[in-house]
């Protein structure tokens, strides 16, 4: 397949890019067909996404619902079949911006605002249409074969709810039409499945606009959910777990030692209680890391491993909440270790069994990403590499294969995601086991050594669900409704 980079250069795109430099030239033939129908749209951003592309569009006054999708995309196929050219060019960025200006494209006038004072902004044009992009694309319009708008949603301007909202246009494209004849049957199956309208005419669960985002559990739900908490109880008294429960509410000086407060506090409820602020736990490790200091501790007795099958409360905004798989309230089934360096390897090993355990009981397949230090985190550059150089042995020794997704660990730590695979080949990211070094020297935990000295332990987080409700949904599209009897309501 014959690609075109911003250099004006021609060649053969790599095979493992190629569907990428599809959806990237459906959403330029997206936007090209848009401007046409409604003149006055002025364009933000319009990526290929790992399941197709988007584009984020300011249509004024001019509101579209699904029914116009059928309109746009028979405007897309004219663009196609005029097979127009794509050619890039590069302006400075004074002519950069002057052009954006002269095309009412304010949003890419902002857009070349970030960019370095410096840098050449590259633009590729197909006929009329002009749009800044750094490319690759296709090199003609008619060389896209296959493609689909699939649903209209709301985006803001740079995902910042300050900025104004704007109509994103999703869709998908690839190489050939029985591809996309494949991927159109997976999505109506996907639709027959949906665990929302099965979770209504099963009464599993309900929502009410008196809670956004927070779900209420039926009868037949609370036998789904108990019946999982019980086999997690089993599998993990087993393992030599000890459960706790910890307060839903605490101080926020709590929050900022463990640097929730600095690193989260947006996703974060808080109230005020004898005239000092409290906030409404996101996640259970705080309340892990009190329990782990009432007593003294000596290197004898670790690891300590506490389990908490905890409710934690997170803000989402409204626009992005989807019934169980995103929810401002949810069960976390935490385990929290506490550890001496040279138990590493040995623990991960010992989590990594007991997630495989869980998932294999229901059929699933995973395969596993190692996330990497993210720009806002905490911690010396000295702690986060002995940190993911752990995680990294442990995963070496059992020769369990990975890849690496940078900057996405945790604000406190790396970590070690399982994405587990559903019937009709889809991933969830479930499982994470995340390696802290920081919030036992935030809090100044300690154990005796065999030498009778003070020593940092080392924690480590982990789930094997992660959020109850989001697994039940995952398990109702899984199997249909069609739960096996250990775990059926009816």
């Amino acid at each position: 397949m014959k690609v075109i980079y911003s250099d004006g250069k021609t060649g053969e795109c790599p095979k493992e890019d190629e569907l990428h430099v599809i959806r990237h030239t459906a959403a330029h033939i997206l936007a090209q067909a848009v401007k046409r129908l409604y003149p006055t749209a002025s364009f933000a951003y319009g990526p290929a996404t790992e399941k197709g592309f988007y584009y984020d569009i300011d249509l004024g006054d001019a509101k579209l619902s699904e029914t116009d999708l059928e309109t746009i995309e028979t405007e897309m196929r004219k663009v196609i079949k005029e097979n127009l050219q794509i050619k890039p060019f590069i302006l400075p960025r004074e002519e950069a911006l002057k052009l954006m200006k002269e095309r009412n494209e304010p949003y890419k006038v902002e857009h070349i605002a970030d960019l370095a004072e410096n840098e050449p902004i590259s633009f590729y044009q197909q006929g009329e249409y002009i749009d800044m992009c750094t490319g690759p694309h296709l090199t003609y319009t008619g060389t896209l074969k296959a493609f689909k708008l699939t649903y209209i949603s709301g985006a803001y301007w740079k995902n910042d709810c300050k900025n104004k909202m704007l109509t994103r246009i999703n869709g998908t494209a690839f190489a050939t039409a029985k591809e996309l004849d494949e991927f159109i049957k997976l999505q109506e199956e996907a639709e027959r499945r949906d665990h929302r309208k099965i979770g209504k005419d099963m009464q599993l669960f309900m929502f009410s606009d008196e809670g956004p985002g927070f779900p209420f559990f039926l009868p037949n739900g609370m036998t789904v959910k108990n019946s999982l908490l019980e086999y997690w109880r089993e599998i993990h008294r087993k393992n030599g777990y000890q459960e706790v429960s910890t307060p839903l509410i605490m101080n926020r000086r709590l929050w900022e030692t463990s640097g929730h407060w600095d690193h989260y506090k947006d996703n974060m409820y808080s109230t005020v209680i004898d005239d000092e602020q409290y906030c409404i736990k996101p996640m259970n490790c705080p309340g892990a890391v009190l329990v782990y200091s009432t007593q003294p501790h000596s290197y004898r007795e670790l690891p300590i491993c506490v389990a908490e099958i905890g409710t934690v409360h997170r803000h989402e905004l409204r626009g992005t909440l989807h019934g169980l798989f995103r929810v401002r309230c949810f069960t976390q089934d935490d385990g929290h270790l506490f550890l001496r360096k040279d138990q590493i390897a040995d623990e991960i090993t010992s989590i990594v069994s007991i997630i495989n355990q869980v998932y294999t009981k229901f059929g699933f397949e995973y395969y596993l990403e190692l996330s990497t230090r993210p720009e806002d985190s905490m911690g010396s550059d000295e702690d986060w590499e002995a940190a993911t150089n752990g995680l990294k042995d442990a995963l070496n020794k059992m020769n369990l294969p990975y890849t690496i997704n940078e900057g996405d660990g945790a604000f406190y730590g790396p970590k070690i995601d399982f994405h587990l695979k559903d019937c009709l080949g889809r991933t969830w990211q479930c499982g994470t086991i995340q390696l802290d070094f920081q919030m036992p020297l935030n809090f100044d935990l300690t154990y005796v050594d065999e030498n009778d000295d003070r020593q940092h332990p080392i924690m480590i987080h982990r789930v094997c669900f992660g959020s109850i409700e989001r697994f039940i949904g995952i398990l109702t599209e899984h199997y249909a409704g069609k739960f096996p009897v250990w775990l059926s309501p009816v």
